[in-house]
């Protein structure tokens, strides 16, 4: 485990996967013309869109990111820099890959993606989304809010949350960037950052009470 210790009560345990349920968007995975690898601290990331090109899912993959303050340290040379590399260890194609290096957040991750594919050519109908398990819900909404004329599929590595808190290695960290995702999810639509999500009484009752609880590390103000 990390530094960030706390005890997970049972409870916490319950509201923690209402809110992991509600960020897996449950798309049926189907082929599209391009794949997004969204850059963060997760290189599953990057082991999933390996796999899902090996199924033969989509062409051409496109990493993004640049750095921030939680991954500087792990990927110096930049998220999708480090994405590509794992990616080509995995046996995808050096052509199939397109790299965004300077996306700073998820908007910036979309409409600089968006740009690149442009000018390599690139007219996406379809795209496939990947990201860490808890972005997806995030990431669609972003992605509707600023490019709407396409479709989206969402999709991640298949991991049940307990095997995403092993992974990572953090239970409270984990709790943590679960809710702040979730906050981001309700607040962003009011500063149009994305298209607006239903979401249900007991997942928003689960968001408050694990914030009353202290899980508030990846809040933003």
């Amino acid at each position: 485990m990390g530094d960030n210790q706390q005890t997970i009560t049972e409870d916490q345990w319950r509201q923690t996967k209402l809110i992991w349920d509600y960020h897996l968007m449950g798309h049926r995975l189907r082929p599209a013309d391009v794949a997004i690898g969204l850059g963060s601290h997760d290189l599953g990331v990057a082991a999933a869109s390996a796999d899902l090109y090996h199924r033969g899912l989509f062409p051409t993959l496109v990493f993004t990111g640049g750095n921030s303050p939680t991954t500087r340290a792990r990927f110096p040379r930049g998220e999708a820099v480090h994405f590509r590399e794992h990616a080509l260890e995995l046996g995808v194609p050096d052509s199939a890959i397109l790299v965004e290096p300077n996306a700073a957040n998820t908007g910036q991750n979309i409409t600089l993606t968006r740009d690149l594919l442009a000018a390599a050519g690139i007219a996406p109908t379809t795209v496939l989304l990947i990201a860490k398990p808890y972005m997806e819900r995030r990431s669609f909404a972003t992605t509707r809010k600023l490019w709407p004329d396409v479709e989206i599929v969402c999709a991640s590595q298949p991991l049940e949350l307990d095997d995403y808190v092993t992974s990572i290695g953090d239970e409270k960290l984990v709790v943590d960037m679960l809710v702040g995702d979730l906050q981001r999810v309700i607040e962003y639509p009011k500063q149009g950052f994305a298209i607006a999500q239903d979401v249900p009484e007991d997942v928003h009752a689960a968001y408050e009470s694990l914030i009353r609880d202290g899980f508030t590390s990846r809040l933003v103000s």
